[in-house]
């Protein structure tokens, strides 16, 4: 048998299909984007939920996202530009601000709230929900902030870059915690014109989402402020327009489990989210 038959196959993703977001209200009525999460997207497994906003209007995020309760997932709250603060019942208190992230895991409940830590200036970032197993949904709740300067950033050359927070790219570890589906969360620039290999895992359902330029996979343009779904594959090639662009790559391991979702509560059957209900009013949260 010759070398070339016996070597593996790759077959590079591709775009399964774009989908718009949905413009919405949150929080205090907090107006957001909601990409992951509608009608159009329910889910990604084990990507629950991908928000976004930007406005440099105080009024549209003043109001914030007053304390309220979460069972069963991790959320992340990514800032491009813009300061909130976190504070919760277990002893998470910190302000993420350009560039940071707050990573925290609900487990089997906490209440928390996000209120902007300014009150003028644009507010840009991103706020991602992450499924937890079953196995882990009732663990202790977690939190970390994860500064600007600890996301480390890896020189893709030619003017092109990643902030990488979760996963591993060209042997760099993102700062993230170690988890069951293995998140994959970058930040990534191509320049004008240019090309990217981004090193997504078999398997990991994922997409990208474009907000500066726009960018192409396999031939198929995502414009900005779209959602570009990627087919299985065990690769991923990014092309950059001719003023570039830059997006977020998020990626997980597939849990494959039943998924009942009510509100800020993400579990595996109707009776746990009943439950949840009866131990957040109850006080034990």
């Amino acid at each position: 048998m010759s070398l070339a038959a016996e070597k593996p196959t790759t077959t590079s993703r591709r775009i399964a299909r774009t989908v718009p977001g949905m413009p919405t209200q949150d929080g205090a009525g907090v107006k957001l984007t909601r990409l992951v999460g509608t009608p159009q997207l329910p889910d990604l497994d084990p990507i629950l939920m991908l928000d976004t906003f930007r406005s440099d209007d105080a009024r549209d995020y003043i109001a914030g996202f007053p304390e309220h309760p979460h069972r069963g997932f991790e959320t992340v709250s990514y800032m491009i530009q813009g300061s909130i603060a976190h504070l919760d019942n277990h002893g998470g208190k910190g302000i993420v601000t350009d560039g940071g992230v707050q990573w925290m895991t609900a487990g089997r409940g906490v209440a928390h709230s996000e209120m902007p830590a300014q009150t003028g200036g644009q507010m840009f970032g991103f706020q991602l929900w992450l499924n937890l197993p079953a196995a882990e949904k009732m663990r202790d709740p977690w939190y970390r902030d994860i500064p600007a300067g600890e996301i480390p950033q890896i020189d893709l050359g030619g003017g092109s870059k990643a902030k990488l927070i979760a996963g591993v790219w060209n042997g760099v570890k993102g700062p993230a915690p170690e988890r069951t589906i293995a998140p994959f969360f970058a930040d990534v620039t191509v320049a004008a014109n240019g090309a990217v290999d981004i090193p997504l895992a078999a398997g990991h359902a994922g997409f990208l989402y474009v907000f500066e330029g726009a960018a192409s996979v396999g031939g198929a343009t995502v414009p900005k402020g779209q959602i570009g779904i990627l087919s299985e594959g065990d690769g991923l090639s990014v092309t950059a327009a001719s003023d570039g662009a830059r997006f977020l790559v998020v990626a997980g391991k597939p849990l494959r489990e039943p998924v009942a979702k009510y509100g800020p509560f993400v579990m595996n059957t109707a009776d746990e989210i009943r439950a949840a209900i009866r131990d957040y009013q109850s006080g034990k949260f």
